[in-house]
């Protein structure tokens, strides 16, 4: 794997501590997780990390972010992200956001083009379509979960991704971390992920890449159409036999689409 480390970055005098790994060298990356949680150094990242510096922190309220209580709604939230960048002396970034991290992304970018070099969003939350709405993940059950996340739910990776821990506190602390991430992404994405940002959308006038699964049964590809409609400077590509997490169920697409808008 790349050489990266693991920190923890205080933020407006302690307020936040915000968890992030980070490892690469090259033009700076950062990439912001969705409501699946924080899962650290991944292979998607250390993939990335042989062309960029990528920097990918857990949102507030995820795994070892604190800070969630001063957060009151998704304004404050994009604030909290232009100040993270500045504090970490990253001036002007590329953005992969995935799922409820591409929301963010998009309104990152809308809030502050001149940060943003160039942003990707794959299969990602922030608009609502009513003959196509997103799926409630807030209330589905493990095998539901399993149908919709994936292309093929009984593939490897899909298992390996999906599978609880055999040990009983283990799989308590799990399914406490799950509870926890979801209670803060609902903070800013529930009942619908639909926060204005059609509104803003004009704004977001950098290259931008909109990366869905064919079979993504969250944010169903549909989605990808809309924002490419609403982006002044987008471009669409669909992964064939892949669902929500194409940087775990078919990686090299994933990596190949991304590392190359990236570096056109």
């Amino acid at each position: 794997m790349a050489q990266h480390t693991e920190r923890t970055v205080a933020l407006r005098g302690g307020k936040f501590n915000v968890q992030l790994v980070e490892g690469g060298s090259g033009d700076h990356l950062l990439y912001l997780h969705g409501a699946g949680g924080f899962t650290g150094w991944d292979d998607s990242l250390d993939r990335l990390a042989g062309q960029f510096h990528v920097v990918a922190p857990a949102h507030p309220g995820v795994a070892r972010s604190d800070g969630l209580e001063h957060l009151d709604d998704l304004w404050d939230l994009t604030l909290f992200y232009e100040e993270l960048l500045q504090e970490l002396g990253l001036e002007r970034v590329c953005v992969v956001g995935h799922s409820y991290g591409g929301m963010l992304a998009a309104e990152l970018a809308a809030h502050c083009p001149q940060r943003v070099a160039r942003l990707v969003l794959v299969g990602s939350l922030g608009l609502w379509l009513e003959e196509t709405p997103v799926a409630d993940f807030f209330i589905l059950t493990r095998s539901e979960r399993a149908e919709l996340l994936w292309h093929n739910p009984d593939s490897a990776a899909a298992q390996a991704y999906l599978a609880a821990p055999t040990d009983p506190a283990a799989r308590m602390e799990a399914d406490l971390d799950r509870t926890q991430t979801l209670a803060a992404v609902g903070k800013f994405a529930w009942p619908i992920p639909d926060k204005g940002l059609t509104k803003r959308a004009h704004r977001i006038t950098m290259p931008t890449l909109l990366l869905w699964g064919d079979s993504d049964g969250i944010v169903p590809p549909a989605y990808g159409p809309a924002f490419q409609q609403l982006l002044p400077n987008a471009t669409l590509r669909v992964i064939e036999r892949c669902g929500h997490i194409p940087q775990v169920e078919c990686p090299d697409e994933f990596f190949e689409a991304v590392a190359g808008f990236l570096r056109d």
